[in-house]
């Protein structure tokens, strides 16, 4: 079994809570509460800052320079393109602000990317980003035809699935199989953490409503 799928594996239950959470597949129908969205996508906003500076500490920590291009890339796009622009336009609609103060389960998601950055652990900082990218395309790939016809829903689910992301999470995976043997428990601690807080996260979006 290869190392990513066997950390998928010793998470499966919080795993499979994340990847089908009641609030995650409303969203993939287009049926998530205007108020629901409007919180989660406030809070999700406020991941920009630390997720970038992740991704920037992968591209000063990776150990070869073929692992720096796809960081670096998708850096550019997350700084500049389609999904800063669609959260502008998404609390634009709901009437959210990008200055929402931070929920303790956002606060400590961001504590972990910055805690993982910090270190300059590149093993780390890929386990952090793979729980991250790859559980959204979990949930994300549940959508089906037709996706929603409001923009919220739809353009979020397809900044989550798709050949482009569907790379993205393969190459983060290789990552984590081409180094993570030798370190099993300590990436598996920091995985499941990080699984933890992607479920604790999809729990806040519903909690006040």
């Amino acid at each position: 079994m290869i190392f990513s799928e066997w950390l998928r594996r010793q998470c499966e239950a919080e795993w499979t809570a994340v990847v089908t959470h009641p609030f995650a597949m409303a969203i993939t129908k287009g049926t998530a509460a205007d108020d629901d969205m409007r919180r989660y996508l406030e809070q999700d906003f406020q991941f920009v800052d630390s997720f970038t500076a992740l991704l920037g500490a992968a591209v000063a920590s990776a150990d070869t320079f073929e692992a720096r291009v796809p960081y670096g890339k998708f850096l550019g796009q997350v700084a500049t393109t389609e999904e800063k622009t669609y959260f502008h336009r998404a609390l634009a609609e709901l009437g959210g602000t990008t200055e929402a103060p931070l929920e303790p389960a956002t606060a400590a998601f961001k504590g972990l990317m910055d805690e993982v950055r910090a270190k300059q652990d590149y093993l780390l900082i890929v386990t952090v980003l793979c729980v991250a990218e790859w559980c959204y395309l979990g949930w994300a790939s549940h959508a089906e035809e037709p996706l929603p016809e409001g923009f919220v829903h739809r353009e979020w689910i397809e900044l989550h699935e798709g050949e482009e992301f569907r790379a993205w999470v393969a190459f983060l995976r290789g990552e984590l199989d081409r180094l993570g043997e030798n370190r099993r428990e300590e990436v598996l601690t920091v995985f499941r953490k990080a699984v933890e807080l992607e479920r604790a996260f999809f729990d806040m979006a519903v909690s006040q409503g």
